[in-house]
């Protein structure tokens, strides 16, 4: 069974930073690459971040370009996300998937005053 389990999230103030982790099982994780995708309030998904197999190559919304990295641990089975200088329009649900559609429960990141 594919298991992606999300954790790190919370509140935080306006410029602050957290780290998100997605622990994989239940699947090859090197052989997949694997995404962020958050959900604001009232709001579709967006997707943040992504990352390559190897961890060699990622990509970024514009929206969190040059503030969040995405990293993976493949000996470890786990994804990252830093997060840095955050602003209250971060605030959503972020959850990590893989590139055959899994998807976690999410974890809630708000950021506020």
């Amino acid at each position: 069974e594919v298991q992606l389990v999300e954790s790190g999230g919370g509140l935080v103030q306006p410029g602050g930073s957290l780290r998100l982790s997605c622990a994989a099982s239940g699947f090859t994780f090197s052989s997949r690459s694997m995404s962020w995708v958050r959900q604001a309030p009232g709001k579709g998904p967006e997707w943040v971040a992504g990352i390559s197999r190897s961890g060699s190559s990622a990509s970024y919304a514009d929206s969190v370009k040059g503030r969040f990295t995405i990293s993976r641990d493949n000996a470890k089975n786990t994804l990252y996300l830093q997060m840095n200088t955050l602003k209250p329009e971060d605030t959503a649900v972020y959850w990590c998937a893989n590139s055959a559609g899994d998807r976690g429960q999410g974890t809630q990141v708000t950021v506020s005053s």
